[in-house]
């Protein structure tokens, strides 16, 4: 494992997140899977086998466990060559019925939980003069009914993206975020019938994506032949975002 390239992902138990682990263990990574849901992790690890992935249960709005974290892996393995920021909540309502308590909760884990996770990143990734970082933000940081919350953590990791391609980018660091749409994950599987079925229809490609379309584009984004992308939002999210049958 020593001589493979180490990933770290968050939010790796289930949904978007195991497909991330799972296709960056098939590119060659060895993964360090990160998650609250500590039987999802370790299910995950034992599909992936312990020869390729280990499982750390933390939450990352936690400084302390976060900074743990990058000290184990660095003390472990030398080094760290891509940090997949993918974990996220959601407390969605209409502004006039969203707790504060609500707000915080989103704002702390997606976005500064997300900062956390990409200030450690940053600073071993500096030390080592490589690295990659992707940012799983979600298009609607454009804007959500309801999603007052949710919308604002991902636009903010949107920001965040952008500026710390401008800081590390010196250092031979590169730094995206990938924005999904409607993907098949267990959270949309909650939906009612009707309710999926609309949001199907709002879809230019009428149809949902998977969990692997996400995978894929951050497997693009960490592989060394697209080290000159940087900065960048990439929507995975069947045309969405272009504004079509809003």
């Amino acid at each position: 494992m020593q001589n493979k390239p180490i990933a770290i992902v968050t939010g790796a138990a289930k949904g978007i997140g195991r497909a991330i682990c799972k296709k960056l263990a098939m590119e060659g990574f060895y993964i360090i899977a990160v998650d609250l849901d500590a039987d999802g992790g370790l299910v995950l690890i034992s599909e992936l086998g312990n020869e390729n992935a280990e499982f750390h249960n933390l939450s990352i709005s936690n400084e302390l466990q976060v900074n743990e974290l990058f000290t184990t892996v660095k003390t472990k393995f030398g080094k760290i060559n891509a940090v997949v920021n993918n974990a996220g909540i959601i407390r969605d309502n209409m502004i006039w019925k969203m707790s504060v308590e609500d707000f915080d909760a989103v704002i702390n884990v997606n976005l500064k939980g997300t900062w956390l996770m990409c200030r450690e990143a940053a600073i071993a990734m500096k030390e080592q003069n490589f690295g990659k970082i992707v940012n799983i933000a979600s298009r609607a940081w454009l804007g959500n009914r309801g999603q007052s919350n949710y919308s604002a953590s991902k636009a903010g990791v949107v920001a965040l993206t952008r500026v710390l391609a401008l800081e590390l980018g010196k250092f031979n660091i590169s730094v995206n975020a990938v924005a999904p749409g409607l993907i098949d994950t267990p959270l949309t599987q909650k939906l009612g019938p009707d309710v999926l079925q609309k949001l199907i229809e709002a879809q230019p490609s009428k149809s949902m994506g998977s969990p692997a379309d996400v995978a894929n584009t951050v497997a693009f984004l960490v592989a060394e032949k697209t080290n000159f992308i940087t900065g960048q939002t990439i929507y995975v999210d069947g045309g969405k975002s272009i504004g079509a049958n809003m």
